[in-house]
């Protein structure tokens, strides 16, 4: 006689239940998998040790050392770019139809959110603003000059700090600004363009041996405001140096010092800092200013390089002052964007 063989319900051969919708079906036969596949929490241990090792370096990222090649302030320049890798274990993980690597994932997400959620996430400009201020790294090879100062000056900023003036150029800047600033002063390859008098001003020694920093003080309606004008030297990345950054920061080191023996007691500093805020090296300002961008901002306010925006070197900080909104502007004839933030008293 013909045997009929049957299996009892919850065996390892059985198949999933069909829901009635797709995504029904989708999570049957994950649970189905997940019930029967003994593997599925043993593959991908290596991608969970790589989630792991990214959570370790987003949170103990001011602990790596700058002996060798400056590696700390290399990584902090782009740590917001370190959340690129959770899409790709995210992946791999499914490809591998690995739990353990999909679970490990709540670590670097959950610190990466911490970290930047606020700026990715959250607009927290405000609206007006009784001072708005604006910093540019013009670029020493803009072939447009006046476009790039017109560009600006439409943006309606009460101060304009441009960077990497060159001596041919000045005179175009000075003639495309002259209409709408009356106040200006250039110190070596800075200046500072405002509707509001000017007194005090100075150069600020960065240890450079030449001019790349200066320091006035702008007479707002609201009182005086001391204004600091800075581009730090540049930082390479090299296969054989690393992230050489030494003169870097040392200049930084000198601003930090000049700032922090400003009398007046609202500051504002403008200027291309060849750093971003998560840079260690810039703490000698940073740890004494709040960034515009970081307070007010909408995004990560990214301004270098102008054609793919990867970094906010480029840096608004401000002392006694409250940032109301930050923005970037749109892009000019400079490698850089210009930004720009409004402040209250």
């Amino acid at each position: 006689m013909t045997q009929a063989y049957t299996q009892e319900p919850g065996q390892l051969g059985d198949t999933p239940r069909q829901s009635g919708s797709r995504i029904g079906r989708l999570f049957d036969r994950f649970r189905f998998r997940l019930r029967n596949d003994r593997g599925i929490w043993r593959r991908g241990l290596v991608l969970a040790a790589l989630a792991l090792l990214l959570t370790l370096v987003m949170i103990f990222h001011a602990d790596i050392p700058n002996r060798v090649g400056n590696l700390g302030s290399l990584l902090e320049t782009f740590l917001p770019w370190l959340g690129l890798f959770l899409p790709v274990l995210l992946v791999l993980g499914l490809v591998r139809r690995s739990a353990s690597a999909v679970l490990a994932l709540v670590l670097p997400v959950g610190v990466w959110l911490n970290l930047f959620g606020g700026l990715m996430f959250s607009d927290k400009s405000g609206g007006g603003g009784e001072l708005t201020v604006v910093t540019h790294n013009v670029n020493a090879e803009n072939a447009d000059p006046t476009g790039t100062a017109k560009d600006v000056a439409a943006s309606g900023a009460d101060v304009v700090a441009l960077e990497e003036l060159t001596v041919p150029a000045v005179p175009a800047y000075e003639r495309a600004l002259a209409g709408t600033y009356r106040y200006h002063t250039v110190q070596g390859t800075v200046g500072l363009w405002s509707k509001y008098p000017l007194s005090g001003t100075k150069p600020v020694d960065i240890k450079l041996g030449w001019t790349r920093a200066l320091r006035t003080a702008v007479a707002t309606p609201r009182g005086e405001v001391g204004v600091y004008v800075a581009h730090l030297p540049s930082v390479r990345v090299k296969f054989n140096a690393g992230f050489t950054a030494g003169q870097r920061d040392g200049s930084a080191e000198a601003l930090g010092q000049a700032i922090a023996e400003e009398p007046l007691k609202k500051v504002v500093l403008l200027g291309d800092l060849n750093g971003t805020m998560n840079d260690r090296a810039l703490a000698p300002v940073t740890a004494q200013m709040r960034s515009a961008q970081g307070a007010a901002g909408d995004g990560f306010g990214f301004s270098w390089p102008a054609s793919f925006p990867m970094a906010r070197i480029d840096q608004i900080m401000v002392r006694g002052l409250d940032p109301v909104s930050a923005w970037a502007l749109p892009r000019t004839g400079s490698d850089h964007l210009p930004l720009a933030a409004s402040v209250d008293y």
